[in-house]
C-alpha cells in the first residue's frame, strides 16, 4: 500500500489511456479492497511531473459490463493511494441536436436512473453520512478541463446534465425521447456512481464526456449501435489524451477545494459510536477523522 501524499491524480477511462505520450509507467498495482476487486490493476506512473494513476473502468479488453463495475472497490483503491483528483473519461450518447459525435461535453449535473444505489455509498453498517450533492462536479477541475479542451481546439460544450441509465442495452426510442423532453443533454451508464463515491471519499471529480452517437431519438440518423460507438472511439480517445496532457500541470498540488473536506459536516453518527469493523472497512475514507 502506498504512503503517498494526498495530491495525486487518477484517470478512470478506457484501456489505452495510460499509453499516452509523456506518461512514464512505473508499476502496475493490484489492490484488494473490503468491497472486492477493482476493475483491473492500477497503472502507476508520472505525467507532467505529477504522480498519476490510470484505471480502466471496464477492465483491459473491456470485459466488465456497466452494471458489473465494482465502483466502491475502484474509488476505495484510488483513495488508498493518496488520490485527491479524478478525471473521468466516458463515452456518452447525445440527447441534443447541438451536441454532435466527437464533441466533448463538460456537464455539471446528473440525473440518476440507476437501480443499485445501495452500492453507491461507503457508509452504513453503523456510520451514517449524507453528503451534499447539489453541485456534484468539482467546478475547479471542470474549469481546468474546459481550458485544456479549448486550448486543444476541441469542440467543447460547457455545462449540461448527464442522465445515468443502468444498461447494458441502449435506450428504447421512447426512453430516449422522454430523456430529451426532460431536458437532459447526454446519457451514459457509469458515471454517477463514480461521482457519488468520489465525493464521499473527498476526491475532486470532473468528467470528459466524449460523444459517440445521438442515442436513438434522431430518426434521420442510424439508431445507436456498438458499431456506431466504436467508429468514434478512436478519435475521442486521442482528443481525451491530449486534453489530459494539457490539464495535468494545471491541477493544484495541494488539495484544498471544498470537496476535499466534505465529510467534516456530513457524518451524522458520533465518532464514539462508530463500529470498529466499519472503521476498518472504510479506513482510507475516514483516515483524517480518526
Amino acid at each position: 500500500m502506498s504512503n503517498a501524499t494526498t495530491d495525486h491524480i487518477a484517470i478512470i477511462g478506457g484501456t489505452g489511456l495510460y499509453k499516452m505520450e509523456g506518461f512514464t509507467l512505473e508499476e502496475e498495482i493490484t489492490i484488494h479492497t473490503p468491497f472486492g476487486h477493482p476493475s483491473d490493476a492500477i497503472m502507476s506512473g508520472t505525467l507532467a511531473g505529477r504522480k498519476v494513476y490510470f484505471l480502466p473502468r471496464h477492465g483491459r479488453g473491456h470485459t466488465i459490463l456497466p452494471h458489473e463495475i465494482n465502483h466502491r472497490a475502484n474509488i476505495w483503491a484510488l483513495k488508498s493511494l493518496g488520490v485527491s483528483y479524478i478525471i473521468c473519461v466516458t463515452a456518452v450518447g447525445s440527447l441534443q441536436e447541438q451536441y454532435a459525435p466527437r464533441d466533448i461535453v463538460l456537464f455539471d449535473q446528473y440525473y440518476d436512473r440507476t437501480s443499485r444505489r445501495n452500492e453507491h455509498t461507503f457508509f452504513g453498517n453503523g456510520i451514517a453520512a449524507h453528503i451534499p450533492f447539489a453541485e456534484p462536479i468539482s467546478e475547479g477541475l471542470r474549469s481546468i478541463l474546459s481550458t485544456a479542451a479549448k486550448e486543444q481546439g476541441c469542440n467543447v460544450h460547457n455545462r449540461g446534465t448527464y442522465v445515468n441509465m443502468d444498461g447494458p442495452a441502449f435506450s428504447t426510442r421512447a426512453e430516449s425521447n422522454a430523456n430529451r423532453q426532460l431536458g437532459f443533454d447526454v446519457i451514459g451508464m457509469t458515471n454517477v456512481a463514480e461521482a457519488k463515491l468520489a465525493r464521499e471519499a473527498e476526491i475532486s471529480l470532473a468528467t470528459l464526456a466524449m460523444i459517440t452517437d445521438y442515442d436513438c431519438w434522431k430518426v434521420e440518423e442510424e439508431p445507436v449501435s456498438l458499431q456506431t460507438v466504436l467508429g468514434h472511439l478512436a478519435t475521442n480517445s486521442s482528443n481525451a489524451q491530449k486534453v489530459i496532457q494539457r490539464a495535468i500541470p494545471k491541477i493544484p498540488t495541494n488539495a484544498t477545494w471544498p470537496e476535499h473536506s466534505v465529510l467534516s459536516q456530513s457524518i451524522v453518527t458520533q465518532p464514539d459510536q462508530w463500529p470498529e469493523d466499519t472503521i476498518e472497512k472504510i479506513r482510507p475514507i475516514l483516515k483524517k477523522y480518526l
